[in-house]
């Protein structure tokens, strides 16, 4: 087996060749061979079992809001975060080669692509038709053969499929972003003050009135900086409430390991999923907002 063929050289992510998981994988690990998954399970399972090294799966865009599903599948994945990964989105317009914009009626593509493009289908009075996924739209695209169909995916969507771009950039945000966790079957922490550190965790606060109050405390007085906190239901109940949270620092740094001994007292479990160098585009979105 070639070393590009080798499961040690793979990074597996969800979505058909073309998807915005592809290039992803191509910008953050341009000599790993990407390794396209049906699904998100798929891709947690392909490192599970060997098949492929690491696995790069979006946990949030900066216009959609998070991806469904996957805080509920990450804690059972049992992978665990090495990395992050900030990833702009730029959509085009793909359609037949020989087509024209004016032939358009219909757009396919993933329910969040087409919210993203909502300005510019207006415009043109295009119909969108939510699809599965974007690069899965553009195979369609190429494969029905019809000039008034057209799907909004990556560039390199248009390439692996033989499309052409009608119109690019067509997202109505300049900031459209989507962050992506990298995946691994042991974890890899980074020494401690060796650069900014992001860790990732998730908790159940006891079931006592202000708990989730107390239990946040910590990092207030122990100046941690909370830059994701969510919830969602756990085991079929409306009683189970989940927290996955992202902080910055280390949990040996003083601050966090305070901070994290103070929602252990609160909490009925605390589970660090990962801890990672912070991507530096935190710090450019950060300069650019203030």
């Amino acid at each position: 087996m070639s070393e590009a063929s080798s499961p040690a050289n793979r990074i597996a992510f969800q979505g058909e060749p073309g998807a915005y998981g592809h290039l992803a994988c191509k910008a953050a690990f341009p000599d790993m061979e990407p390794m396209p998954c049906p699904a998100f399970e798929d891709a947690f399972a392909a490192v599970n079992e060997g098949r492929a090294r690491l696995a790069l799966i979006p946990i949030e865009n900066s216009i959609a809001g998070r991806v469904a599903d996957i805080h509920h599948l990450m804690p059972g994945s049992k992978l665990h975060i090495i990395g992050e990964h900030f990833q702009p989105v730029n959509h085009h317009l793909l359609a037949l080669p020989g087509a024209a914009i004016g032939d358009i009626k219909i757009v396919k593509s993933h329910v969040h692509a087409l919210g993203q493009c909502r300005v510019f289908l207006n415009q043109h009075g295009l119909k969108p038709v939510v699809a599965a996924d974007t690069a899965g739209s553009a195979a369609e695209v190429a494969a029905k053969g019809d000039k008034s169909l057209a799907a909004i995916a990556s560039e390199l969507a248009g390439e692996i499929y033989g499309l052409q771009s009608l119109a690019a950039n067509i997202e109505d945000a300049e900031h459209n972003t989507t962050r992506f966790l990298v995946m691994a079957r042991e974890p890899k922490q980074p020494e401690p003050k060796t650069g900014p550190c992001v860790t990732t965790f998730i908790f159940r606060v006891r079931n006592v009135p202000a708990a989730l109050y107390k239990a946040m405390g910590g990092f207030a007085t122990n100046g941690v900086n909370m830059t994701k906190l969510e919830s969602y239901q756990v085991g079929g109940t409306f009683a189970a409430t989940q927290f996955y949270a992202d902080v910055e620092g280390h949990p040996d740094d003083v601050s966090l390991r305070l901070a994290l001994e103070e929602l252990e007292f609160f909490s009925r479990e605390v589970r660090i999923l990962g801890v990672y160098p912070a991507h530096p585009y935190r710090f450019r979105a950060r300069v650019a907002a203030d």
